[in-house]
This record gives C-alpha cells, structure tokens and sequence, in this order.
C-alpha cells in the first residue's frame, strides 16, 4: 500500500469508564489484521493530533490494525473533562481494549503518547492480552503534568475546581486530577509490566525531558529498548519523525505481537542483557543515557 494511499478506517463508539460515550477511530490495514493495537493520545489532546494520526496511519501499512480514541471531555468525545484524572483515563484504555475484543480482536500492543505513554503503562496489566508496550516521550511519572500547569494549580489552593489555560486553550482542572496523579505508583507498575517495552523519546525534547526516559528504562525489566527520537520535537509534528517512530515500533511490535508468531517467554524465562537465548540470539537494549538505541534484530 503507498504511503499517500488513506488506509480504510470505521468510526466506532464506546462507552468510556465513566459512562460517556467516548468517540474512536479504527484505522484498517489491508486484509487481515496480522495484530490490533490501541493508541493514547497526549495530555488535553485528542485522537486527531499528527501524532496519533500519523503513527496509527503508518501502523496499518505494517499490517497493524489501530484503535485511537478521544479520552472523557476530549475531542468528539462525551463528558466532562474538568471530572476526570489520569485513573479515569486508564479506565478508558480498558474500556476501549473491551470494545474492540468484540469489533475486530483484542489489542497485543499498547501505544502511548507523553501523558498517553503514562496511561499505557498504567493500562497494561488491566489489559490481559498486552504482549508488548512501547511509548513515545513519556513522563516517568504522571505527576510530571503539575510543571505543564505553571501557575494554574495555584488556582485551585481552597478551590475545588480552576480554570488552566494549556497551549493557549482554557480547560477545567479539578483538585482530585491533582491529588490522583501524586498517588500513582508508576516505578511499581513499570518494573512489573511483564513484557517487552519499547522506550522512545527526543534527547531535545523541552516538554518531557529526555531524563524521563532514563527512568523508565531503568525501572522496567528485560526485554526492553530505547530508541532515540534524534532531532524530533515532542508533539512529532514533522511527518518523516511520525513515520520514523512507527516504522520502527512495527518492526519491533511484531516479534512480540504477530498473530501467526509464538508468544513471548514469561518473565522469569527470558535472558537477562547480554545472555543468550534457547535460539542464541542475543538480547541488545539501547541505553538513553548514552543517546544511542537499538532494537532487537
């Protein structure tokens, strides 16, 4: 299929975890799906950024079917942002993985975007057919969101909910968002993934720095890599970057989550950094401390 060909796609529509109706877009490849996988879009963004855009579109040429969806308050979507967190977030991903059990195949990869790689990581072990996760400048921690606010928490001191303005847009931000994001247990969450994790994040990246990455890939456990995104910026916004970052995670993701592949080891069997396996390949990881990475080959 060339790259300039619009691959097929269905609007789909789901109720999200807290009751709205959360508005998705499934993009196609051409013929039978070799895997499905799910998108999380970014912080206050939405399904249609050129990121998500871009990497699901590039996806389907990789024979990947992907699932991107508004998150509550978001978008197309229903409800009320100013009621959500990053818990109710996660909540969307699992409904979202529901949903397309029942339209097209559970999802085996799991694909997140800044906060969104934050919410995938955070999803993966609600999911139980996730065989691999990767994400794209993700915050170590969700916490990380307070810097992206500035002077907007300040304005919820004695106040229940507040107005931030983000990006130049104005959205509502409640006290509960705040305190829901200081109480994730992320560092837990990713040191017990259990399975394969793709890091990828801009070394120039001013809106997460690269040192989240660092602490990511330090937390999670084997098989894992790191990829650098050299000379992207954080929303991806030229397309040879979008399409750099999804040609390499399908080239990666379907080792681990082609249909007509075995599954991958459990944990406890795979081979740590530098041993080698029953087929005597070894396992290569890129390291975000030197700048380089490198993906399994």
């Amino acid at each position: 299929m060339s790259r300039s060909a619009a691959p097929p796609y269905k609007r789909v529509d789901f109720p999200g975890s807290q009751g709205a109706a959360l508005s998705g877009r499934l993009e196609l490849p051409e013929g039978e799906p070799r895997a499905v996988a799910l998108f999380a879009h970014c912080f206050t963004c939405g399904k249609d950024t050129v990121a998500a855009s871009r990497i699901s579109r590039a996806l389907t040429g990789h024979g990947i079917a992907v699932l991107r969806f508004d998150f509550t308050g978001l978008g197309q979507s229903g409800g009320d942002f100013g009621s959500t967190d990053f818990s109710s977030n996660v909540g969307d991903l699992v409904a979202a993985a529901e949903h397309l059990e029942e339209v097209i195949g559970p999802p085996a990869l799991l694909v997140g975007h800044s906060l969104g790689g934050a919410a995938v990581l955070a999803a993966a072990q609600r999911i139980p057919t996730t065989r691999a996760v990767a994400t794209v400048g993700a915050p170590a921690d969700p916490a990380h969101v307070r810097r992206l606010l500035g002077q907007g928490v300040n304005a919820l001191e004695g106040a229940e909910v507040a107005e931030v303005c983000l990006a130049g847009r104005t959205f509502r931000i409640s006290r509960r968002f705040l305190d829901d994001i200081e109480a994730q247990p992320q560092a837990e969450r990713i040191a017990h993934l259990g399975v394969p994790l793709l890091v990828m994040h801009s070394p120039t990246d001013d809106t997460v720095g690269i040192d989240n990455a660092r602490r990511i890939f330090d937390a999670a456990r084997h098989p894992k890599s790191f990829v650098a995104l050299d000379g992207a910026d954080h929303l991806l916004t030229r397309p040879s970057d979008a399409r750099f970052v999804a040609d390499i995670l399908a080239v990666w993701a379907l080792r681990h989550v082609d249909a007509g592949r075995a599954p991958v080891p459990s944990a406890r069997d795979r081979p740590r950094r530098g041993e080698f396996g029953a087929q005597g390949a070894q396992h290569l990881d890129g390291d975000p401390r030197s700048g380089r990475g490198e993906v399994p080959g």
